[in-house]
């Protein structure tokens, strides 16, 4: 049996967001806090680019928060996707603050 981790979770979430499944990479993020496993920036960094290729902004820019409120690094990665979603959801307002 495979052991769910950081590690396999965080491939299931960069799995659904090359496939453009935001919901299913959501879910995985709410498993995991629901299992304790401990969610890192890069698990969000995939889930937020799932929520940007799904075109669901809002989504996006609540994990960019979460993100913030659980004092893990905002990189490079999680802002540009958050920019991104709030452009292709012609949310450009939103990009700005």
């Amino acid at each position: 049996r495979l052991e769910l981790n950081t590690i396999t979770y965080s491939a299931a979430v960069s799995a659904c967001e090359k496939s453009g499944e935001w919901a299913q990479a959501l879910g995985l993020l709410g498993e995991m806090a629901a299992s304790q496993v401990a969610l890192d920036t890069s698990c969000y960094n995939a889930a937020i680019s799932a929520c940007e290729k799904g075109g669901v902004w809002a989504q996006a820019l609540g994990l960019f928060a979460e993100i913030a409120a659980s004092h893990l690094e905002l990189d490079t990665i999680a802002y540009s996707a958050a920019v991104s979603s709030c452009e292709k959801g012609g949310e450009w307002v939103q990009a700005l603050g």
